[in-house]
C-alpha cells in the first residue's frame, strides 16, 4: 500500500541511509540559545551545535514543531499518513500533531487517514521504528497491518546509553535529580535505559571505557529475549565510541541492518556530547 507518507519529528535521529529508503518527512525542531533560535535541520550543523553549547553557561532550550508545521506536512497526495513522535513522556511533540490532525480533519473530514503514534521512545529507537515503517510501507502492507504492529513493537525496542555527563539531564529534567547528582559526585558515567517512554538511570561505570562495555553488555543479555534484525548507534560528536560497540555487536548477533546516527541537537540538549547509544528491534 504506498499511497502512505510516512512523517517523524526532528528529535528522532536517523542515519542518512533511513532518509533516503524511507522518504519520511522530518517535521522540523528548533534549539535556542539565549534569543537566537536555530532550526536543527538547517541552519547548525551538529558539530556546530556542539561547540556552540560548549561556550554557552545556560542550557540551550528546545522548542517542539507546532501545529501548522504539522499541517503542512499532511498537505501531500497520499491518502494515508502515519506520524511517529517522540515519547509524550519528555516532550509536547505527540500532542501538537494530535493537535494539528484534529484541525485538519474539522476543516477537511475525512479525506485523509491520520494515523499519531507515540513513539514510546526517541532518538535511534525511534529512527528504527521509522525504518520498519518504510519496511512494511515497501512490501504494501495496509494502514491497519503497519499501525498494528507498530503499537506493539514500540515496547519491544531495547535501549540503553552511556552518558558523559548527567548535568544536562538533569538541568532539563530528563533524569530524576537526586540519582543524577549521586553519579555525578562519584565522577561515574552514568548508563540509562529508555523504557516506558523516560530515560531511566540504572547502572554506573567507572570512565569510557568500562561505560561502553555496560552498554555493550546489556544489549547482549538482551539481543536473544527479541527477534532482533535492526541495530542502532548513536554518538553525540564521538564516532571513536560507537565504532567500538558497532564492532563487538555485529560479531555477536547477525542483524540485518546495521545503522550508525549522529545525535542532534535536540537529544544532544540532554545527553551532552560524548554520549553513546545503542537500540536494537
Amino acid at each position: 500500500m504506498k499511497n502512505i507518507k510516512l512523517i517523524t519529528d526532528g528529535s528522532c535521529d536517523l542515519s542518512q541511509k533511513i532518509i533516503e529508503d524511507s522518504k519520511v518527512e522530518i517535521v522540523d525542531v528548533m534549539v535556542s540559545f539565549g534569543e537566537k533560535n536555530y532550526s536543527t535541520r538547517k541552519d547548525i550543523t551538529i558539530s556546530q551545535f556542539y561547540e556552540m553549547m560548549k561556550n554557552y553557561s545556560e542550557l540551550p532550550k528546545t522548542s517542539c514543531p507546532s501545529p501548522n508545521q504539522f499541517l503542512e506536512a499532511f498537505d501531500c497526495e497520499q491518502d494515508n499518513i502515519i506520524v511517529l513522535c517522540l515519547t509524550s513522556k519528555l516532550s509536547g511533540i505527540y500532542n501538537s500533531a494530535v493537535l494539528a490532525k484534529n484541525m485538519y480533519e474539522e476543516e477537511h473530514g475525512n479525506k485523509k487517514r491520520i494515523e499519531i503514534i507515540d513513539s514510546t521512545t526517541g532518538s535511534i529507537g525511534q529512527a528504527l521504528l521509522v525504518s520498519k515503517v518504510a519496511n512494511m510501507i515497501d512490501e504494501d502492507k495496509t494502514m491497519d497491518e503497519i499501525v498494528n504492529t507498530i503499537e506493539k513493537l514500540k515496547h519491544e525496542v531495547v535501549f540503553y546509553g552511556a552518558l558523559h555527563t548527567l548535568e544536562n539531564a538533569i538541568k532539563g529534567g530528563r533524569i530524576n535529580a537526586i540519582a543524577g547528582k549521586i553519579i555525578g559526585a562519584l565522577n561515574l558515567k552514568a548508563i540509562v535505559q529508555i523504557t516506558d517512554g523516560l530515560v531511566k538511570p540504572m547502572d554506573k561505570a567507572r570512565g569510557d571505557k568500562n561505560s561502553i562495555n555496560k552498554v555493550i553488555d546489556y544489549i547482549k543479555n538482551n539481543v536473544h529475549n527479541t527477534s532482533a534484525t535492526k541495530l542502532a548507534i548513536g554518538h553525540a560528536n564521538c564516532i571513536e565510541k560507537a565504532i567500538k560497540i558497532k564492532e563487538a555487536l555485529e560479531n555477536y548477533h547477525n542483524f540485518e541492518e546495521i545503522h550508525i546516527m549522529e545525535v542532534g541537537p535536540s537529544m544532544g540538549v540532554y545527553t551532552s556530547e560524548g554520549a553513546v547509544l545503542a537500540a536494537i528491534i
